[in-house]
């Protein structure tokens, strides 16, 4: 039986648990937004207009938690979680992250220091924009970016004899709830989790948001683990995957 856990704490606390080391680690840590989360995001104004004036999500973050997020305490954990580089080749084990394109080269530096020697840039392309509102002020982003991470070895690759390119397109999800505000499509996080793992590896999400990982995770029949901080998010994230998984897969 496939374990599925989410804890409510810091990933730092991660001792306490016990958990496997992972074949993957997939996160979206925090982009650190601060006041500006919603920026030209519709939800800025009232009803999407901004006729109407700002509404009360003006000048608000995602995340109060954000500003405490500390990437090099996020890259230990990764380079102490992932399992250790096996001699034969087609097994070593690697992370992804998505960030903000301002943050990549700093991520690329970061995880340099932490053993990560080799990286390969990823590129998620929507078919919609969050910068709707200027639209008709310059050109707006419908991209999302990442980073695969790994130490020496090319990480496990499960491509069954097809090229997979580093622009991927982002699904629309409709076929769970959205209980964050920054949640990943569950069908797209299945399209990574199996490509670099198999049955029964270990797949930890140190940011698990709205445990959209875990859920895509769980359908490949793979463990995973996760940790959120925040109760609220918690909360849903555990109700949501509970919805989708047989419940006696969720510790």
């Amino acid at each position: 039986m496939n374990r599925i856990e989410l804890f409510n704490d810091h990933f730092q606390n991660f001792k306490v648990y016990q958990i496997p080391k992972a074949q993957l680690i997939i996160a979206d840590p925090p982009y650190n937004l601060g006041v500006n989360a919603y920026a030209s995001n519709p939800a800025w104004y009232k009803d999407g207009d901004n006729k109407n004036g700002e509404s009360e999500l003006a000048g608000k973050e995602f995340f109060d938690t954000d500003k405490n997020f500390k990437p090099a305490e996020f890259m230990h954990f990764c380079s102490q979680m992932l399992v250790k580089e096996p001699r034969e080749s087609g097994k070593a084990p690697c992370m992804i992250i998505f960030c903000a394109f301002e943050q990549l080269h700093y991520y690329i530096e970061l995880g340099d220091r932490y053993g990560f020697k080799h990286y390969i840039p990823l590129v998620f392309r929507k078919k919609f924009s969050a910068q709707v509102l200027k639209a008709n002020m310059k050109i707006v982003g419908n991209c999302e970016y990442g980073l695969l991470l790994y130490r020496e070895k090319l990480p496990k690759f499960n491509n069954d004899g097809q090229m997979i390119f580093n622009c991927f397109d982002w699904p629309i999800d409709n076929s769970t709830p959205k209980v964050h505000p920054t949640q990943k499509p569950v069908p797209l996080l299945e399209r990574l989790v199996g490509i670099f793992t198999d049955n029964n590896d270990v797949v930890i999400d140190p940011c698990a948001g709205s445990g959209s990982t875990l859920l895509a995770a769980a359908n490949l029949h793979r463990r995973a683990y996760g940790f959120e901080i925040k109760k609220d998010f918690y909360k849903a994230a555990k109700e949501r995957v509970l919805r989708f998984i047989q419940p006696q897969l969720f510790q």
